[in-house]
């Protein structure tokens, strides 16, 4: 080398020409940014996350390469959270990438969270439980206890699962679970006092086995059965009184709470306690009550009080029925606690009829009828509920004080004249009462009405009375009322067939020949088969004019049934050529303007009055299908062309018009 220059060999312009400019635009874009201040920093980190999140929603792909870039930046900038709240994410998306889950294992080790695991809470252990047991996999729900335990060893689990071993009568294994409990809690005075409930659930199941000597070490070891249960008691108070300082208004922790010291009492009483230990026992379960019944719900609204009136109800129950268990009972003050109630509820926004009710219940073991009948009247009077004039007929009812009753009923359908149920049980009063001439006019009343809730409910009601006392033509007449008024498919079907059916004779005819005769056999009137085909001729010709093809083949389906009991092979064939013939029908849509095909019944009776041509076609199916059944055939494997069967939907409408009026039976 000689220090000269190097000879340019190509004098050719580069490519790409490098200008000043260039060279300017390149370092200003690529200068290092400063952060000078936290506004500054919060902006960037903004701009950061909004690229990240940007780049993640585009493809879920990216989630790996950005996604570690992403959390690494949140880590170097301090956001433990919002780091982990990314592996969240990250591992609900893609839950089968192993190195997100290494990253995100990795992440907690660092920050020194070992057991970060999340348990789930008791309602999961114990619905996984109840699953196995309902398939029978009863040593599996063990060893899900034994692994629940494993990572919440308190002492309710422990004695859910002994419990659930006694159950089983896996004895042994019960008892192994309680030695295992007390062997895990040990001799350690604040851990025997945490442990009392296993105590005491391990004793009381030696005593329900009859094992006194075991009961009797372990409340040796232990201390006393009164001592357990007492430090139990204790630990509960304390648990309902700390969520009631939160929610005063919790009613269901109030109803434990009572239950808690209502069973204390019992327990008390059954020891034999001093009459001192059982007023207290007893002051406490009144103090409860009257704490809870204190917590009037907010508001005019009856879904803040249903569970609120049922403390009054258990408070009244405590101190006035012997059921409960009282050993002095109060009845002044349990009176006093129903009127207090009664008089607590907003009676013009809502009302209870089971608190009247009860009330008045009351008064009948106290004996004191006028009182309990005065009860039931004030409620029917300020707030009448049909509820409340159920309850006081049953009453009535069974005292056999049938003129009460029937004041009653007359209210009853005052207040809801529109009440189909309450005019079938005031007509079956009067029935039994043999009324018959009442009972008629009752029925007449209540369907005159308009409107009428379930109006078929009260017409079957009275065609029915009428058949039982054999009045054949009196029937005949409501079913052409009711059919004038109507004219269902399912009323024209009923009424054929009872023309067909035997009924009693009349109830005059029955009692002249039971005097004669008292073992005579009830005789019955046969029915009329020729009536019962009017019938369906008239029912088939008034839903052909009607236009309802559906309801003429559920019609036509029981007449074939009918004929095929009643009738002769001509009379089931005549009912079959009226069958009808299943087409599809070719139709422009009027909403998207395309071609669609519909399923279309064509009836042979139809086409011999419009079209004449294809009468001639379905009789020759009809005579084509009738050859097949007679030579044994199958119409659906014949390789010949036939009449397709009717679709499902006219099938499925025979079936339910079957299904004649006395499938409708409904209660209010």
């Amino acid at each position: 080398m000689d220090g000269r220059a190097p000879r340019i060999k190509n004098r050719a312009p580069a490519a790409i020409q490098i200008t000043a400019e260039q060279l300017l635009r390149e370092a200003q874009e690529r200068q290092k940014q400063r952060v000078e201040d936290f506004e500054e920093l919060h902006e960037y980190r903004g701009r950061k996350r909004k690229e990240f999140e940007e780049r993640i929603r585009r493809t879920r792909g990216s989630i790996i390469s950005y996604g570690f870039s992403y959390t690494e930046m949140e880590l170097k900038n301090r956001n433990v959270q919002h780091a982990r709240n990314l592996f969240d994410r990250a591992v609900t998306l893609l839950p089968r990438v192993d190195q997100l889950w290494y990253k995100y294992v990795y992440l907690e080790e660092l920050l020194q969270n070992v057991p970060g695991a999340r348990q789930p809470d008791d309602k999961a252990w114990q619905a996984y439980i109840k699953m196995e047991e309902r398939y029978g996999e009863l040593d599996r729900a063990s060893a899900i206890y034994e692994r629940w335990i494993a990572v919440r060893p308190e002492p309710r689990v422990w004695v859910k699962w002994g419990k659930y071993e006694e159950e089983r009568q896996k004895l042994d294994k019960a008892r192994e679970v309680f030695q295992t409990a007390l062997d895990f809690y040990g001799d350690d005075e604040e851990q025997v006092e945490k442990a009392q409930a296993v105590f005491s659930a391990f004793a009381k199941m030696e005593t329900r086995l009859k094992e006194y000597d075991r009961a009797r070490v372990i409340y040796k070891q232990h201390g006393t059965r009164t001592t357990l249960e007492s430090t139990v008691l204790g630990k509960r108070r304390i648990q309902y009184e700390e969520e009631l300082s939160h929610d005063g208004r919790n009613y269901d922790v109030w109803f434990d709470y009572a239950r808690l010291e209502e069973g204390a009492y019992r327990d008390t009483r059954s020891e034999g306690a001093t009459t001192e230990e059982e007023e207290t026992s007893v002051g406490r379960v009144r103090e409860v009550y009257e704490r809870a019944v204190a917590q009037v719900p907010p508001g005019g609204e009856k879904r803040h009080w249903r569970r609120y009136i049922y403390l009054w109800l258990d408070y009244a129950l405590f101190r006035g029925d012997r059921n409960q268990g009282m050993c002095d009972l109060d009845y002044d003050r349990a009176r006093q606690i129903y009127q207090t109630a009664i008089t607590l509820v907003p009676h013009k926004a809502f009302t209870f009829s089971k608190l009247w009710i009860m009330f008045a219940k009351f008064e009948i073991r106290r004996l004191d009828l006028p009182a309990a009948r005065k009860i039931l009247g004030n409620a029917i009077g300020m707030c009448p509920k049909e509820k409340l004039f159920k309850g006081y007929i049953e009453l009535e009812t069974d005292l056999r004080e049938f003129d009460r009753v029937r004041k009653l009923y007359e209210k009853y359908l005052e207040f809801d004249p529109a009440n189909s149920s309450a005019w079938i049980r005031y007509a079956e009063i009067e029935s039994q009462l043999e009324d018959f001439a009442r009972t008629r006019a009752i029925f007449e009343l209540g369907i005159s009405q308009s409107p009428l809730s379930m109006p078929e409910l009260l017409w079957k009601a009275y065609i029915d009375f009428e058949i039982e006392e054999g009045e054949r033509e009196t029937a005949r007449a409501l079913y052409d009322r009711l059919i004038s008024l109507s004219g269902h498919v399912k009323v024209w079907i009923s009424y054929a067939l009872f023309e067909a059916e035997p009924i009693a004779l009349p109830r005059a005819q029955r009692e002249e020949e039971e005097e004669e005769d008292e073992e005579v056999e009830q005789k019955m009137v046969p029915g009329d088969p020729d009536r019962a085909r009017q019938v369906f001729n008239r029912g088939y010709k008034e839903l052909k004019d009607k236009g309802l093809k559906d309801e003429r083949v559920a019609l036509l389906e029981v007449w074939k049934t009918f004929e095929e009991t009643h009738g002769t092979a001509d009379d089931v064939a005549k009912v079959q050529g009226m069958m009808p013939v299943v087409t599809k029908k070719r139709h422009v849509d009027q909403e998207t303007g395309q071609m669609v095909e519909d399923w279309e019944l064509v009836f042979a009776d139809d086409e011999r009055e419009n079209n004449p041509t294809t009468f001639k076609f379905l009789q020759m199916a009809h005579a084509w299908k009738s050859g097949l059944n007679k030579g044994g055939a199958d119409p659906s494997k014949s390789i010949l062309p036939g009449p397709p069967v009717a679709p499902p939907t006219a099938k499925r409408s025979a079936e339910d018009a079957t299904s004649d009026m006395d499938s409708s039976d409904g209660e209010d």
